[in-house]
């Protein structure tokens, strides 16, 4: 017998623990055909960010999964490429996640079945997936997930960025952040994008900021890992670097109070 069995369903006790089955109500017993909807994500992923610069886009996430608290799986892949000029990269659940690659993987083979010479664009695949949120949300059934989607848009390939998330909210920016990284990240990501400073930002000043939003969040953010991955994505293609780390100096936790053997 659980304790569940011996407790009313408001938590009280049941005057008679001994046949618990026959006091149980109506309310207890799950009816035949009956849907329950998962609303507490298990294993989850977490930062990912994305900013433009001049000539592109440039997208990275770490490669940690979480279950729970514990850091469980160290080669989750969280970048998606879909189509020749995008990348999306998705925080959250990450059966979800699973859900939406394999989603975003018919899309793409559907429109290359029409072979009209159309091609998806970083706004056809935001869109999609807008409606995709919002649809399940509607549903009370919501993909525990948020989305940045990066690429190079339209004729004249400009940046694009867009998110979405669970509950289908949707906005474009020069620069966006999930998890941790849209409180630890985003001020580093503003000062280098806003009033259209990113016109003027080399590919290689991009990268120096994803290393240092990256450093900030392996230093600040518990759930974070030091290994990710990094896509840019220009008119010329897409350029996938996995494996990347960057470099930490841990030598000022030895005058924390708190860290290692210290002499009070």
């Amino acid at each position: 017998m659980s304790f569940l069995d011996l407790t009313e369903p408001w938590g009280k006790n049941l005057s008679n623990p001994f046949f618990a089955d026959a006091q149980r109500s109506a309310a207890d017993v799950e009816l035949p055909g009956a849907v329950s909807h998962t609303q507490s994500p298990i294993v989850t992923g977490s930062s990912v960010l994305a900013l433009k610069f001049n000539g592109g886009v440039m997208i990275a996430a770490d490669n940690l999964a979480s279950y729970g608290s514990l850091m469980r799986f160290y080669d989750e892949e969280r970048l998606t490429k879909v189509g020749n000029n995008t990348v999306v990269g998705v925080g959250g659940d990450i059966s979800d996640y699973q859900h939406i690659q394999h989603i975003l993987d018919k899309l793409e083979i559907k429109e290359q079945y029409n072979n009209d010479g159309h091609a998806l664009e970083p706004s056809h695949v935001h869109e999609y997936l807008a409606r995709l949120f919002y649809y399940r949300r509607s549903k009370m059934d919501p993909l525990w997930n948020q989305a940045i989607v990066a690429g190079v848009d339209g004729p004249n390939k400009e940046p694009y960025i867009a998110f979405a998330d669970l509950r289908g909210t949707t906005y474009t920016s020069e620069a966006i952040a999930t998890g941790f990284a849209a409180h630890l990240g985003m001020p580093l990501l503003r000062k280098v994008t806003e009033d259209d400073k990113w016109k003027s930002l080399t590919k290689e000043q991009a990268r120096a900021v994803i290393d240092d939003c990256m450093r900030v969040l392996f230093y600040r953010d518990a759930g974070s890992l030091n290994k990710f991955s990094v896509a840019t994505i220009t008119a010329e293609g897409i350029e996938f670097l996995t494996n990347q780390k960057v470099s930490s100096n841990w030598a000022f936790a030895e005058k924390q109070y708190g860290y290692g053997s210290q002499n009070v």
